[in-house]
C-alpha cells in the first residue's frame, strides 16, 4: 500500500489562524541536537520538506540548508547560531530549535534546551556516541528534557544501527529501546520495520521519499522483528503496569497501549525510543515525526515553571495557560541589521499582546513590547499575540539580557536563569585604523551581548583590547562578523590560554577607603573573610550590629564583584570563593556607596594575598581516532603534552584515543597529529575543567606578563 509522506494541519488556513486555532497540547516545543556531521540540519531539512514549510530541500554541503543561512555557516558547512523555525504534522505544531554541533558553540545548545519541552538526539550509523553526543545528552539530562533518537546515515559504508544502540545505553546510561529496526544495510538501506505495528517503510531507491511502501514484514525479517518486539515490550512493562500484566500473561497487546506506554516513558525520562533512518536520502523521515507528536510531550505534559517571587522570596509555580499571570524566559538575543534588538523568548504562562509593556523581574524595569514575532531561520512574520508554551521574537526590549524572566509587575516571579560555560581562549585585538576604534568598540559590546561565552575586556595595564571565547573556531566567526557585519577591519594576536585564578586556604582580609579633600569626604571601612568553594563566587552576608548599614551591603558586594575580575597573581579571573562580610565601620556623614564598594574591593585582594593564591589552567578532553599503526606515536605526542590516557577502544582498523590534556599544549595540534599519521588521524576536543598549574610553569606564564 501506498502512502504519502505529506500530512499536514488543514493547508488552506494561513499560518496565523493555525497559530490561534491551535490547542496547548497539540503544541511540541523541541530541539534537534547531536555531534557535529552526525546531520542533524539535514533532519530538520526534511522534517521542513515533508510538512511542507518548504518545496525545496537545501543541501548542508552546497550551503543551501534553510536553517543555516549565516554566510559563515554555508561556507563551512556546519551550523553555528541556534535557528528557530515552525511547522505542522497530523494537526500538530511543531517548534523546532536546530543547534549547533561543534563544541565552540555548545552555548547554543544550552540555551536552546533550557526552553524546550522535548528534543531529538541524532547520532551517525557510522561515528555512534561521540564526544558532543555526550556533552548535548548530559546538558539535556540536566534540564530534564525528554528524548526520543534517531540513528542516521544508515545508507553509509560502516553503519551499524545495534552497535550504536548498544552505545547509546552504555556510555549515556540511557534505557534506549528501538521501536523500529533496520531492512538492509549500508547501500542496500531501503526502510524501517515499525516493531509496535509490525509493518515495513519501504522506499524506493533514489527518490524524494514523499511516497514509501507500508506493507507487511518482509519473511525474511519477520523472526529477527519479533525479538526486537518483544525486547521492546520487556522494557516497556518495567514502566507500564497495564503492559506488565498483558506482557506476563501472554496476552495480545494493542498498539495503541503500546503507543501509550512509549509515550509515559518518554516523556517521564525513563524510556528513550529508538528510531533509524537516512535523512539525505529522503528515507524514514515521516514516522520520525509522528515520533515527535505521538511520545515527545506537550507543556502540559510537564511540571509547572516555577521562580521566585522577588518580593517574598518564596516558590511560586505557573500553569502553561492563558488565564495564569504572564510570564517568559529570554533565551537569546540577536542584533538584527534591520529589526533591531531581537529577543527570543519561550511563553510560560499567560499571553503577550503587541504594545503591551512587560516587566523584566531580573532588571526591575519595565519596557514596551513593540513587536511580536514568528520566526522561520532568517524568515520573520508579526503576530498580535502569543500564549503559554510558544517560541516568539520580541522587539522593543533595549534592557534585556539572555536569562532575563519578563512578566507582569503585578505578578512578579523570577525563573531559573542560564548558566555558561567560562571562556577558555583569548587573543588581542585592534582596529586597524584610528576610524574604526570606536565602530570596533560598538561592534564587540553588540556581539558580547548575543553570545554570553564571548567576553571583551580592557588589559589595565597595556590598554589592550582583549576578547575570549571557547575556543580557536569560536574567535575565528566572531573576527569574520566583525569584518562582515559590522564593516570593522581588526589585526589579532596569537590565541593564548584563558587561565584563571582561586585559592586553596582561607585567609582573612581587611579593606579601608578614606578621603578627606575638603568638605565633604570618603570613608568605607570592610573586613572580609574567604574560603575555597565548589561554587564559582558565593557571597555571604555575616554583618551583626549594624557596624555596616543595610543599604552599603549591596555596594561592598558589587566591588568585591568587580574585583574577582582581575585576580591578584597574574590578572586574570578568579572563581571557586566564597566571600563573607564580618566587620566593619561607616561614618554617619562621610560614608557613600562608592566608598565601600572600594573598601570591599580592597578587602579582597587584601584576603586572597593570604589565602594561597594559585593559577588555574583550562583542561581539555581529547577524542583521537587514529589508525592502529600510529598509536604509539599519537600516544608519545599525547604524553608529551602533558597529556594523560584515560582509555583506548578498537573500532574496527582504527583506535580510539581518549585522552585529557592541558588546553596550552593543544596549539597547532591538529599539523602537528597530521605530521604524526600522514593525515590519516582525527581528532575532537572539548574543554573539561580547570586544574593547578604546576608551579614551575606558573613562574613562567608570570614571567611573560611582565
Amino acid at each position: 500500500m501506498k502512502e504519502r509522506g505529506f500530512i499536514f494541519l488543514n493547508s488552506n488556513l494561513d499560518q496565523e489562524e493555525e497559530f490561534e486555532q491551535l490547542n496547548i497540547e497539540k503544541v511540541r516545543n523541541i530541539g534537534i541536537m547531536a555531534h557535529i556531521d552526525a546531520g542533524k540540519t539535514t533532519v530538520t531539512e526534511r522534517i521542513l520538506f515533508f510538512t511542507r514549510k518548504i518545496h525545496r530541500m537545501g543541501e548542508v554541503h552546497e550551503g543551501m540548508a534553510t536553517m543555516d543561512f549565516l554566510p559563515q555557516e554555508q561556507e563551512r558547512g556546519i551550523t553555528i547560531s541556534s535557528a528557530v523555525t515552525t511547522c505542522f504534522w497530523k494537526n500538530a505544531r511543531v517548534n523546532i530549535i536546530d543547534t549547533p554541533g561543534h563544541v565552540d558553540f555548545t552555548v547554543e545548545v544550552e540555551r536552546s534546551l533550557r526552553v524546550l519541552d522535548g528534543a531529538v538526539a541524532v547520532f551517525c550509523g557510522v561515528g555512534g556516541v561521540e564526544p558532543q553526543s555526550e556533552t548535548v545528552w548530559h546538558q539535556a539530562d540536566h534540564y530534564r528534557v525528554p528524548r526520543i533518537a534517531f540513528i542516521n546515515k544508515l545508507d553509509r559504508v560502516g553503519s551499524d544501527f545495534f552497535a550504536v544502540v548498544n552505545a547509546i545505553r552504555k556510555k549515556l546510561n540511557a534505557n534506549a529501546h528501538p521501536i523500529q529496526i533496520p531492512i538492509g544495510r549500508e547501500s542496500d538501506f531501503i526502510g524501517m520495520i515499525d516493531l509496535i505495528e509490525m509493518k515495513a517503510f519501504i522506499y524506493e531507491k533514489d527518490i524524494d521519499g514523499i511516497e514509501f511502501d507500508r506493507v507487511d514484514v518482509p519473511a525474511s525479517y519477520r523472526q529477527e522483528a519479533l525479538i526486537y518486539r518483544d525486547k521492546l515490550l520487556e522494557s516497556l512493562s518495567e514502566i507500564d503496569e497495564n503492559i506488565m500484566q498483558k506482557y506476563l500473561d501472554g496476552s495480545e497487546i494493542d498498539p495503541r497501549e503500546i503507543h501509550q506506554a512509549i509515550r509515559k516513558g518518554t516523556t517521564t525520562g525513563k524510556f528513550i525510543p529508538v528510531l533509524g533512518g537516512s535523512a539525505l536520502r529522503n528515507k524514514c523521515i515521516q514516522p520520525l515525526l509522528d515520533a515527535v507528536v505521538w511520545y515527545l510531550p506537550s507543556p502540559l505534559d510537564l511540571p509547572p515553571v516555577e521562580g521566585k517571587n522577588p518580593k517574598t522570596n518564596e516558590i511560586e509555580k505557573r500553569l502553561p495557560m492563558k488565564k495564569e499571570p504572564f510570564s517568559g524566559l529570554v533565551f537569546k538575543i540577536n542584533m538584527d541589521p534591520h529589526a533591531g534588538k531581537i529577543s527570543f523568548f519561550r511563553v510560560y504562562s499567560g499571553q503577550l499582546q503587541s504594545g503591551s509593556y512587560v516587566y523584566n523581574s531580573n532588571k526591575g524595569m519595565k519596557e514596551r513590547v513593540s513587536r511580536i514575532l514568528i520566526i522561520h531561520a532568517n524568515r520573520r512574520e508579526d503576530v498580535q499575540s502569543v500564549k503559554a508554551g510558544d517560541l516568539c521574537g520580541i522587539v522593543g526590549l533595549r534592557n534585556a539580557t539572555t536569562g532575563d524572566t519578563l512578566c507582569e509587575e503585578r505578578y512578579p516571579i523570577v525563573l531559573e536563569t542560564l548558566i555558561f560555560p567560562e571562556p577558555v581562549i583569548e587573543v588581542a585585538i585592534e582596529p586597524k585604523t584610528r576610524a574604526d576604534q570606536e565602530k570596533l568598540g560598538l561592534a564587540l559590546s553588540k556581539l558580547a551581548e548575543e553570545d554570553p561565552t564571548f567576553k571583551v575586556k580592557t588589559d589595565e595595564e597595556t590598554g589592550q583590547t582583549l576578547i575570549s571565547g571557547m575556543g580557536e573556531l569560536h574567535l575565528e566567526i566572531i573576527i569574520d562578523r566583525l569584518l562582515r557585519e559590522f564593516k570593522v577591519e581588526a589585526n589579532v594576536g596569537r590565541p593564548q590560554v584563558a587561565y584563571r585564578e582561586t585559592i586553596r586556604k582561607s585567609g582573612r582580609g581587611e579593606g579601608r577607603y578614606v578621603r578627606q579633600t575638603g568638605g565633604r569626604g570618603q570613608y568605607g571601612h570592610v573586613v572580609l573573610e574567604i574560603e575555597p568553594c565548589e561554587d564559582n563566587f558565593v557571597f555571604e552576608d555575616k554583618i551583626v550590629g549594624g557596624s555596616i548599614p543595610r543599604e552599603y551591603i549591596p555596594s561592598v558586594q558589587a566591588g568585591v564583584k568587580e574585583s574577582l575580575d582581575n585576580g591578584v597573581i597574574a590578572g586574570y579571573p578568579v572563581m571557586n570563593i566564597r566571600v563573607r562580610l564580618i566587620d566593619g565601620s561607616y561614618h554617619p556623614v562621610d560614608s557613600s556607596d562608592i566608598a565601600f564598594k572600594i573598601a570591599g574591593s580592597l578587602a579582597l585582594r587584601d584576603a586572597i594575598k593570604k589565602a594561597q593564591p594559585i593559577l588555574l589552567e583550562p583542561v581539555m578532553k581529547v577524542q583521537i581516532i587514529t589508525p592502529k599503526d600510529y598509536l604509539g606515536d599519537v600516544i608519545g605526542d599525547m604524553s608529551a603534552r602533558r597529556g594523560k590516557i584515560e582509555g583506548i577502544e578498537s573500532k574496527g582498523e582504527l583506535q580510539v584515543i581518549n585522552a585529557q590534556a592541558p588546553l596550552a599544549t593543544l596549539f597547532g595540534y591538529a599539523t602537528a597529529l597530521r605530521s604524526v599519521t600522514q593525515g590519516r588521524a582525527t581528532y575532537t576536543m572539548q574543554f573539561s575543567h580547570y586544574d593547578d598549574v604546576p608551579e614551575n610553569m606558573m613562574k613562567e606564564i608570570i614571567d611573560k606578563l611582565k
